[in-house]
C-alpha cells in the first residue's frame, strides 16, 4: 500500500481582519457608549490582540483612563520620533505611571535609516513627509506586527480630514479602533474635570494639538485645533493614519 499524500504547509496571508468586520463593529456598537464598548471588546474577541497607541498629547488622557479602567495590561505604544518635546515624555511617565498601565513600549526610528535619510536631523524642515515617514510611520509598523487590532485617539472634530472618522476602520489589514471618534471637545473637557486628569503642560500655553516640537506651533484663537501643526506646509496628518497625499512614506 502506497504512503498518503503528503500535506503541504501553508501560511495563512489573509488580513485577520477586513471592511466588512468593520462595518460590521460599527454597526453592533451603534449608539453604545465608549466605556462599554471598550470594556466588551478588551475582555472579548480582542483580548490580546490589540494594542494601545498613544501620542501622549493634549487629548491623550482620555483615552489612556477609558483603556485603564478596563485592563491595564493592555500593551501600551509611544512612538518617540527624537524630535519630542520634553514636556510630552514627561507627560507620558506621570500618567503611564498614574493610570498603572504595566507594559509601556517605546519604539524610536531605526539609526540605519536615519542614517541614511536624516543624517543632519532636518529633514523636517525641508520634507516634513519624508520626516514622518522615517521616524514615526516605519517604527509604528514595527510596534504594530504583533498586533491584529489598535486603539488611536482621533475625534472627528479635530479637523476637516477627520469629520466623518468611523469607530472601527480598517488600515493595512488590522483593525482600527477610534472609541473617541465622535466625543467633542466639551465631552473631553468634562471627562477630565470628572476624572481630575493631568493636562499636558503645554496645552495651556496656546498648543490645542501637540507634535514634535520642530513642526507644532501655538494656534492662534479661531484657529483648527490642529493649524499648529506643519504650519506653512499643504499637510495635515503624518502619515500613521494614511493620511499623507495617498502615497507610501519615503523611508
Amino acid at each position: 500500500m502506497g504512503e498518503p499524500a503528503r500535506r503541504l504547509d501553508t501560511i495563512d496571508v489573509a488580513p485577520s481582519f477586513t471592511q466588512a468586520d468593520a462595518d460590521r463593529l460599527n454597526a453592533r456598537f451603534a449608539g453604545v457608549g465608549s466605556a462599554a464598548m471598550l470594556a466588551e471588546l478588551l475582555t472579548g474577541e480582542l483580548a490580546g490582540q490589540v494594542a494601545l497607541v498613544s501620542s501622549f498629547g493634549a487629548e491623550s488622557a482620555v483615552l489612556l483612563h477609558l483603556v485603564a479602567q478596563v485592563d491595564r495590561a493592555v500593551p501600551l505604544i509611544f512612538v518617540n520620533t527624537q524630535k519630542i518635546f520634553g514636556e510630552t515624555l514627561a507627560y507620558r511617565d506621570e500618567l503611564a505611571e498614574r493610570l498603572g498601565f504595566v507594559d509601556l513600549r517605546v519604539y524610536r526610528p531605526d539609526p540605519r535609516i536615519l542614517a541614511a535619510r536624516d543624517e543632519t536631523g532636518l529633514r523636517w524642515s525641508y520634507d516634513p513627509d519624508g520626516c514622518c515617514g522615517i521616524r514615526k510611520v516605519e517604527p509604528l509598523r514595527r510596534a504594530l506586527l504583533p498586533f491584529t487590532a489598535w486603539i488611536s485617539g482621533r475625534k472627528g472634530f479635530q479637523s476637516g480630514t477627520r469629520t466623518a472618522l468611523p469607530r472601527f476602520e480598517i488600515d493595512e489589514g488590522r483593525l482600527k479602533l477610534n472609541p473617541l471618534a465622535d466625543w467633542s471637545k466639551a465631552d473631553l473637557d468634562a471627562y477630565f474635570a470628572e476624572h481630575a486628569l493631568p493636562r499636558h503642560p503645554l496645552e495651556a500655553q496656546g498648543y490645542p494639538s501637540i507634535g514634535c516640537a520642530p513642526c507644532t506651533s501655538k494656534v492662534r484663537p479661531g484657529e483648527d485645533p490642529r493649524a499648529g501643526r506643519w504650519r506653512g506646509w499643504d499637510k495635515v496628518e503624518c502619515g500613521i493614519h494614511g493620511v499623507n497625499d495617498g502615497d507610501e512614506p519615503v523611508f
